[in-house]
């Protein structure tokens, strides 16, 4: 297989789904399969992704889309309460957002009364009209920002997922929105950083955070449209008591040492970064040379140029 040149890393799509796609495209096929492991009880899998418990009434999507299926590409989950279901995030293809109600009426006996879309990128939203299938319309979420930026920038448009998107109700981008599930109440909390409009979903009990992008474990994350210092911070605010499970957008289920190892890594790119944009060295020339340190692990699955983009996104906070 060929490598992928920088060239054609930038002519790609500069969603999460096309920083995907080309990790997966250059990684030997065992460190792929080996990227996402197991932590929590499988109760369904398929090429694509599996649904992992969590907690009592709380599952988490991981999908495993380096295999080279499409359908999900990004995390999300299930939140089931005794008066709803909340199903998290819309995935890639409207067959992974359907696989996962179908998990919800098996597991629960309801189809999801509520979907969240954290962001969004086409991996998180494009197929968000498949919930509202076979008759059912759940209550979909998003701020109004995301909304207009799937409708606007995730083409080819459809007219099924905007109509959709549409009748969502908004989400305050200024402060958190409540879900109530009967006996529980998700936290959708407004933040920023990795978009321009993210939102995270939290239960305390038991203590499970949903990051959506803020948050990648083990891979190197997509800045395509960071503001990186406000990422920082975002991701910061994720921590919450110790013993809490933290659903990554992207990678396996994740406990505090690794977000500690997340945020670490973050706080290594703003030294690089800055360290670059004060000596008046490009982007692409300090992306080139740029290694992350061998004390933070190893950062699986990841091309040169996503340093680039980091480091572009940096010069563009600073002024270069």
């Amino acid at each position: 297989m060929p490598p992928i040149t920088r060239r054609a890393f930038l002519a790609t799509s500069s969603s999460c789904a096309g920083h995907l796609a080309l990790a997966a495209f250059g990684t030997p096929l065992l460190r792929r399969l080996q990227w996402t492991p197991v932590r929590g009880q499988v109760v369904a899998a398929e090429p694509f992704g599996r649904l992992e418990k969590v907690a009592e009434g709380v599952w988490a999507l991981i999908s495993t889309p380096l295999t080279g299926d499409r359908t999900t590409l990004s995390n999300g989950g299930l939140i089931a309460g005794r008066g709803g279901v909340l199903a998290i995030e819309g995935f890639n293809q409207p067959e992974g957002a359907r696989w996962l109600a179908e998990r919800s009426k098996e597991l629960t006996g309801r189809w999801p009364t509520h979907v969240v879309v954290t962001h969004y990128h086409s991996d998180h939203s494009n197929g968000v009209q498949g919930y509202l299938t076979g008759g059912e319309h759940p209550a979909l979420h998003s701020t109004a920002a995301t909304r207009d930026l799937v409708i606007a920038r995730n083409l080819p448009a459809v007219a099924e997922r905007t109509a959709a998107l549409r009748d969502a109700q908004t989400l305050d981008p200024a402060q958190t929105t409540t879900v109530d599930l009967g006996d529980r109440r998700v936290l959708v909390r407004p933040a920023g950083g990795h978009t321009p409009s993210d939102v995270t979903l939290e239960l305390a009990d038991p203590q499970v955070m949903f990051c959506g992008d803020l948050m990648w474990n083990a891979m190197f994350p997509n800045y395509v449209d960071a503001a990186p210092s406000l990422l920082a911070r975002s991701a910061r605010a994720l921590r919450r008591a110790k013993g809490t499970s933290y659903v990554p957008g992207h990678g396996a289920l994740a406990n505090e040492a690794d977000l500690d190892r997340y945020l670490a890594m973050l706080d290594e790119i703003e030294h690089a970064a800055r360290d670059a944009h004060a000596k008046g060295i490009d982007a692409a020339t300090a992306g080139a040379a740029y290694q992350l340190p061998a004390s933070l692990g190893e950062w699986t699955l990841f091309n040169k140029v996503f340093f680039e983009r980091a480091f572009g996104a940096w010069n563009r906070e600073l002024g270069g």
